[in-house]
């Protein structure tokens, strides 16, 4: 636990705005906002200058609050500032971390994950905004990064103490760009003249030994319920990152991304079929780290595969967002080919032609499609709009390590674009009923008939994915029509009790046909520090 910076390290003076005290733990630290009156305020010298006004922080219920401490690579550090920032889907937060050795970071959010980072200065001049692509290579300070995402953001709110001047007037330019050393790198050009580049690391806040954090979710969250805009439902937002949410009532998707109150968007879905796993159960595993965690089912997607063709065989898979307190989020995938977990990583694997290298572990190339959203259940910390697609790359680890997948994604637009890589492993329908302890009779709706590593030219492995704006499968009505034949073959695929197949019956007259193999995709639909 952080312990207490020294006397020696405190300034305390009066907020010339309003004349509450206003405290600098570090000398390096030359501008604070008022926790009363929002004034941001420089230092100069021994004397206190506003400078402007910061707005309201969005309550965003996140575990982390001013005043929280934990350990990094052994060193104390306690959080005494905050960044609030907003783009076109949604917020995040940077957290500025004190260390007790004087040293400043930023503790960021990363895809329902964190990362910890670092200023660093620049040995030559940052490329320019207009000049970044996502997906291409930059050299920055000598080393190689792959360009994630490129967005423009704009600084809502500032809290305690920072290390620069909160830049709250404008929009400006913030890229992610991560490295095979599993690097996060941030240019932020908040100041067009000299941008800012950080360098980080993936943590989780189990890792971080933190005490102080802010009460559990269970009772922080019971003031954070909406109506639903289309049906007026009472509707209560459980998880801290939420940026979409589905009404139980009325299956309307709800936008909570601008904050809680005033107009909130939404758009009418569908009806689906039922998740096999339902909404709110807890199943037991071990996926991202070498000990078995519970992880409970907060969101549920279907998607399809958009065919390029006529003559393209179509896939269908189902997507259960999956949230540990501790460790964020995962995916559980249900596929034609059989079951997958998949989560987003922080750095790019090596390429190398159609071949990539993580960890250690060769991958081969298996398949590029384009995915859709067709329904959703539940919370997402990404923002939902109708129909979303993602374009995608899955690969298949090599020799051994044949149980492996990785998944590249792109999502977004023209103008805001993001690649985000996710890895996991195939599981087995054994391993799924084990952990959400399902009766021995479920196991059969749950059995999938193709083997993980098909690649015939009718059995295309698609390797599942992960990464930016969750999503699964089905309901084929919405993503081609559909007849009785096409039923047979999500009998043969997901068996005569399966929801896909009692689904296609009830909805005869829309359907789509099955390529025989998909891995599906995840979208996060946010990335970099998002």
């Amino acid at each position: 636990m952080a312990t207490e910076p020294t006397s020696q390290r405190v300034y305390r003076a009066a907020c010339p705005n309003c004349g509450a005290p206003v405290e600098f733990r570090s000398a390096a630290s030359a501008f604070a906002v008022c926790s009363f009156c929002r004034s941001t305020i420089v230092r100069e010298g021994d004397t206190l200058r506003k400078t402007g006004e910061s707005a309201e922080l969005f309550d965003d219920h996140s575990p982390l609050q001013l005043g929280a401490g934990g350990k990094y690579q052994g060193a104390g550090f306690t959080l005494v500032g905050r960044l609030q920032y907003r783009y076109n889907e949604g917020t995040w937060n940077e957290w500025h971390a004190l260390f007790d050795n004087g040293r400043s970071g930023w503790l960021s959010e990363d895809n329902g994950r964190y990362v910890m980072a670092f200023d660093a200065p620049l040995a030559q001049s940052a490329p320019a905004a207009t000049s970044l692509r996502v997906g291409t290579q930059q050299i920055v300070n000598g080393q190689s990064f792959n360009v994630a995402s490129v967005t423009v953001a704009k600084l809502i709110a500032a809290q305690g103490e920072l290390p620069h001047p909160p830049e709250t007037q404008r929009g400006f330019v913030v890229a992610d760009l991560r490295s095979a050393r599993g690097e996060v790198g941030t240019l932020d050009y908040s100041n067009a003249q000299a941008p800012i580049w950080s360098v980080g690391l993936p943590v989780a806040i189990s890792e971080l030994a933190m005490s102080g954090l802010a009460e559990s979710t269970e009772k922080t969250l019971k003031a954070r319920s909406i109506e639903c805009p289309s049906c007026g439902t009472s509707l209560e937002v459980t998880l801290a990152t939420t940026q979409s949410i589905v009404c139980h009532q009325c299956h309307a998707v709800v936008d909570v991304s601008q904050g809680v109150g005033g107009e909130l968007r939404h758009y009418t879905q569908e009806n689906g079929s039922q998740p096999q796993l339902p909404l709110g159960s807890v199943g037991t595993f071990t996926l991202t780290r070498s000990k078995a965690l519970p992880w409970q089912v907060v969101g549920y997607v279907e998607r399809c595969e958009v065919p390029g063709g006529s003559d393209d065989e179509q896939s269908f898979w189902r997507e259960y967002l999956l949230y540990n307190r501790t460790e964020g989020f995962a995916f559980l995938v249900d596929a034609e080919d059989g079951w997958s977990w998949t989560a987003p990583i922080t750095g790019v694997p090596q390429t190398a032609g159609h071949q990539v290298k993580h960890e250690g572990v060769s991958f081969r190339k298996l398949y590029s499609y384009t995915g859709q959203i067709t329904y959703v259940l539940g919370e997402f910390y990404w923002q939902l709009t109708r129909n979303q697609k993602t374009w995608n790359t899955d690969y298949v680890g090599t020799g051994g390590d044949s149980k492996k997948r990785l998944n590249r994604e792109m999502t977004g637009s023209a103008q805001t674009q993001e690649i985000v890589w996710s890895g996991g492993e195939t599981l087995s329908a054994d391993e799924v009923v084990k952990a959400f302890r399902l009766a021995p009779e479920q196991r059969a709706a749950l059995q999938r008939d193709a083997t993980p590593t098909a690649t015939s030219a009718s059995t295309r492995v698609k390797v599942f994915v992960v990464v930016a704006i969750v999503i699964v499968i089905l309901l084929m009505a919405r993503c081609s029509g559909s007849d009785r034949s096409n039923c047979d073959q999500l009998r043969s695929t997901y068996g005569d009790t399966s929801s896909e197949y009692q689904n296609c019956l009830s909805n005869s007259g829309s359907g789509s046909r099955t390529s025989g193999g998909s891995y599906g995709g995840f979208s996060s639909g946010g990335g970099g520090h998002k």
